[in-house]
């Protein structure tokens, strides 16, 4: 599907959710319009697969049978059924019962069942606990189907939720049905949603313009990124996830196959569910990703504690958009923590370091790590500067990008992202001072496709250009005292032109000069005409 197609669904299906939602708030109708997308990705998907695994046996329906071809099998082959389901589970990894498949559903809300209420809450669960061999526990728990915004009583909810899965059916209806069309969407509608989210958006969207600036730094050759992308990534870590969106555009970069393990880690419990969804919805095998649910900075994830150095997970990228400057409670024994103890606790007032040592801990060797972080990191002192200064000492820090203000949804502060490598080539620092290359939107500001070719082209191939970028010897980042505010070594400000005050002198004279002859020949004429001179 191309790119206006592409849009075009998204429109379609924002424009239903703006209709639908009435009085309810939109973060609210996020997650209803959400998991019924991801419900029909996954009914569709198995589908397919079903009727290639069936074959001939799978049934041929006429126009007018509004029953599933797999319902119809089911009931055919009771004894078969558990041998085509493990078969399912081998080949899509998961099994979807007839009943709760989307077109059943479909059929129950045009027909304005009285059933499809109590369908859909069944049919959550079976997907959360029976259908993949990981269990997705909790994976709809943010949707209340007994929820009185929805209405006032059984009959009232069940009625708006016929509505609501008609129009998304009818919505969906009038574009193809390709394996990508309903990840698009879905990323599409999150970003909407975000739009009118405000500063709540910042806890679960990074806008995709800044993720594609990440997620193709990482994916070039850490060494010498001149030299074109990884083939493969080992591992890939997004230790403040969100809704998933970076990790896609890092996998994008790739393809599929590409990376052995996804690792995610989202603390917000609604938040966490969409980044599932969004994994399964993009095609992912529940054995290719993990997201948990939990606190980065308490490190709380079984996985990301292996003490076994032969054990420990090394991520050959990692990607980050924590909160900005965000509270937290240091305390002794954090002051302890494998990940804290070489550098220092990060302030109370501010985490921003303690995600970044966090995420840089599970770096490997050859991997590359880029964080977007607010500016004070650059040039804030206390035990931000040892860190900064440790760190920078160390080799580690090897790109500082500068971007434009109001990027974001969620702040209108510029903000800056930082390119780390436990093992990187020159002994300098890359900046790039992209903070004027923009393009002005109504409420935000955006970077266009030749923007972000610009950045990624600058780092890529260390470009130095006047009042963009350029790279600093550690002795004068040494001199400013390990200061990396981005102005000290790229301004975007224009030279003011030297003035030449002899040539200035002589222009004076020039024009004092055309004034007399002037003022002469005008006095000629007035002297003709019988008339006074000026004096």
């Amino acid at each position: 599907m191309n790119d206006a197609m592409q849009k075009q669904l998204g429109v379609t299906l924002w424009n239903i959710a703006d209709q639908l939602r009435g009085a309810m708030n939109a973060d609210d109708f996020r997650d209803y319009m959400l998991s019924f997308l991801f419900l029909r990705y996954l009914s569709d998907n198995y589908e397919v697969a079903a009727e290639k695994e069936l074959g001939k046996d799978y049934p041929k329906l006429n126009e007018d049978d509004r029953r599933t071809p797999l319902s119809v099998w089911y009931e055919a082959n009771k004894e078969d059924t558990m041998v085509f389901e493990k078969q399912m589970r081998r080949k899509v990894h998961y099994i979807i019962k007839p009943e709760y498949l989307w077109s059943s559903i479909y059929e129950l809300a045009r027909t304005q069942s009285d059933d499809l209420l109590k369908t859909l809450q069944a049919g959550f669960k079976h997907v959360e606990n029976d259908s993949f061999e990981s269990t997705f526990q909790g994976l709809f728990s943010e949707i209340n189907l007994d929820s009185e915004k929805l209405g006032k009583n059984y009959s009232a909810r069940n009625t708006k939720l016929c509505t609501i899965v008609s129009k998304i059916a009818e919505g969906l209806s009038k574009f193809s049905t390709e394996s990508d069309i309903l990840g698009y969407a879905y990323e599409y509608l999150i970003g909407q949603f975000a739009a009118g989210s405000g500063k709540k958006a910042g806890e679960f969207y990074t806008p995709q313009q800044i993720s594609t600036i990440l997620s193709k730094i990482v994916t070039l050759d850490s060494q010498n990124p001149s030299s074109g992308k990884k083939k493969k990534l080992k591992n890939l870590l997004d230790f403040a996830c969100g809704s998933g969106s970076l990790l896609l555009n890092v996998r994008k970069q790739l393809g599929p196959n590409s990376i052995g393990q996804i690792y995610g880690q989202e603390k917000n419990i609604t938040t966490y569910n969409l980044a599932r969804m969004n994994m399964l919805l993009h095609g992912l095998k529940d054995s290719e990703f993990q997201i948990h649910h939990g606190d980065s900075l308490l490190n709380d994830w079984d996985i990301l504690n292996e003490m076994n150095p032969a054990k420990k997970l090394e991520c050959d990228a990692v990607v980050a958009n924590p909160p900005f400057s965000y509270r937290w409670e240091p305390n002794d024994a954090l002051g302890e923590d494998f990940r804290f103890k070489s550098y220092g606790l990060a302030p109370k007032s501010a985490a921003d370091f303690a995600f970044l040592l966090h995420g840089f801990h599970f770096l490997s060797d050859e991997g590359t790590m880029a964080i977007i972080l607010p500016h004070g990191v650059l040039f804030r002192g206390g035990v931000e500067e040892r860190i900064r200064t440790k760190l920078l000492k160390d080799g580690n820090i090897d790109t500082v990008i500068g971007l434009p203000a109001n990027l974001f949804f969620s702040t209108g502060i510029p903000v800056c992202i930082l390119v780390l490598k436990k093992c990187k080539k020159f002994d300098d620092v890359l900046f790039i001072n992209a903070s004027e290359y923009f393009e002005k939107g109504k409420r935000q500001n955006f970077l266009s496709d030749e923007h972000i070719d610009k950045i990624i082209d600058t780092y890529q191939y260390r470009k130095e250009e006047k009042r963009y970028s350029r790279y600093v010897s550690m002795q004068e980042i040494e001199k400013n005292e390990y200061n990396l505010n981005i102005s000290r070594y790229v301004s975007t400000a224009e030279a003011e032109k030297l003035i030449d005050i002899n040539q200035v002198n002589k222009d004076l004279v020039g024009i004092e000069e055309k004034i007399t002859k002037a003022k002469d020949a005008h006095n000629k004429f007035l002297v003709e005409l019988g008339l006074s001179k000026l004096p």
